[in-house]
């Protein structure tokens, strides 16, 4: 984006102009002009028409001729080279209206990934400048058609709402980029889902720093980057540079839905390798149903087993007080038992409500 209160001309002039009233002024031809400084006739014609720039060395000879200072000249042709430079950019800004008018630009504000602005083509500026891009046809290059595949390896050509979900995808890069952590380290990855498991038992309302503070020293980072419109994505994997990045919304604003999320990325990062892009919640043709169905069984395990949802349906009828008391066995909060019943049907939507916590990053 452009300095504050820089100044750029509205109009510049090519100094070929300037140039051809000088050689009139001294009654003196292209040829002769030439001659003298030594320079092709065919070039100083193409400098009068503007139809070619005057380089430093040539504003040097231009000195010694003319007796007008070298710099006037660099000068005159480096206003000219900017102002034609803006000219090609305006028109840039002005074919991407449409393309800006995709975005859900009011929640892009609210959330204050871009600034307010009231002009459009300001509201383009501020959509180039988010997504690390110089033009609409950039953008599709870089999440349709996979021009960087080692950045990001999916289209997003054929998935509904593109627009918002590389906002919330870009979001969520920008948030990874500012945080600093060493290398990712797999067994020690591995082993400290115990403690997130204990973290999200607990649910203390810094759980979210727990679980950063201790996927950080494993080489893991953990984002949360809130949902705007038309993106209702739950959470995104996917690794940057040589660390995995998870990406979480609390879009259902649940405990026990955040978590199975967290755990679901997790399965993703030690089942899944450093090639795959994964996003929950939204359809995308690079989905693979087989790795998404081993993340969600990497999730049950880690959150509530199909072997203790048996040890529970076993004990006999499901009471608040039996569900207390099975969170506390298994080491997770009594919202993932609920909500496993709920699915099942054993236990009415109506009953339990009061064991789900309401997420308010």
């Amino acid at each position: 984006m452009s300095a504050v209160n820089e100044f750029y001309s509205e109009i510049a002039f090519h100094p070929g102009e300037t140039l051809t009233e000088k050689l009139e002024e001294l009654r003196m031809g292209p040829k002769e002009f030439a001659i003298r400084t030594g320079k092709p006739e065919k070039t100083i014609i193409a400098i009068a028409k503007g139809e070619s720039s005057i380089t430093p060395e040539m504003a040097v000879l231009f000195e010694s001729v003319l007796k007008i200072p070298a710099r006037f000249w660099i000068k005159r042709q480096y206003n000219f080279d900017e102002y034609k430079a803006r000219e090609k950019r305006a028109a840039v800004i002005n074919e991407a209206k449409d393309w800006a008018k995709s975005f859900p630009v009011a929640d892009m504000v609210k959330n204050k990934w871009i600034s307010p602005s009231s002009k459009t083509e300001e509201k383009v500026e501020a959509l180039f400048h988010f997504f690390g891009v110089s033009s609409a046809a950039a953008w599709e290059d870089y999440f349709f058609n996979q021009q960087l595949k080692v950045a990001f390896r999916i289209s997003l050509a054929h998935t509904k709402e593109p627009h918002a979900i590389s906002a919330w995808i870009r979001q969520g890069e920008i948030q990874a980029s500012q945080i600093t952590c060493g290398p990712y380290t797999e067994s020690k990855f591995k082993s400290s889902l115990k403690d997130i498991k204990s973290i999200a038992a607990k649910q203390s309302d810094d759980f979210f720093k727990q679980l950063q503070d201790i996927c950080l020293s494993c080489g893991v980072k953990v984002v949360y980057t809130a949902t705007i419109k038309k993106a209702p994505l739950s959470g995104a994997t996917r690794w940057i540079d040589d660390n995995p990045v998870i990406q979480l919304s609390g879009h259902h604003k649940q405990n026990d839905r955040f978590w199975f999320t967290f755990f679901h990325e997790a399965g993703h990062i030690l089942l899944h390798g450093k090639k795959d892009i994964f996003l929950e919640d939204i359809e995308y043709s690079a989905a693979d149903k087989k790795k998404e169905q081993e993340a969600d069984a990497f999730a049950v395990e880690m959150t509530f087993s199909y072997e203790q949802e048996q040890e529970v349906l076993a004990a006999g009828p499901l009471t608040m007080e039996n569900i207390h008391q099975f969170a506390i066995k298994f080491n997770t909060h009594p919202a993932m038992i609920a909500e496993r019943f709920h699915k099942t049907g054993m236990l009415h939507r109506n009953q339990g409500n009061a064991l789900f916590v309401k997420l308010d990053f």
